[in-house]
């Protein structure tokens, strides 16, 4: 099943470390999104990155700050 194009915020991360760390952090607190590959679009440090719908953004990124999670990027996509 094909799934629809649909807007993202697309958050990367330097290290592995980082991206396992962020995605214990959100999914602790409850937050909309899910790790994945980094889309093609796009270049990273270790190839994974946080996707979410885009009215997450500034709870995620303040989230990440909060927890001195280092990200390296965060795009707008459509993927």
């Amino acid at each position: 099943m094909l799934r629809t194009k649909q807007p993202r915020v697309v958050i990367t991360f330097h290290t592995t470390t980082a991206a396992m760390q962020a995605e214990a952090l959100f999914r602790r607190l409850g937050q909309d999104g899910r790790l994945i590959p980094v889309p093609r679009e796009i270049t990273a440090g270790c190839g994974l990155a946080w996707s979410a719908p885009p009215a997450c953004k500034q709870a995620l990124t303040g989230l990440l700050a909060q927890e001195s999670i280092a990200i390296e990027e965060v795009y707008e996509l459509v993927i």
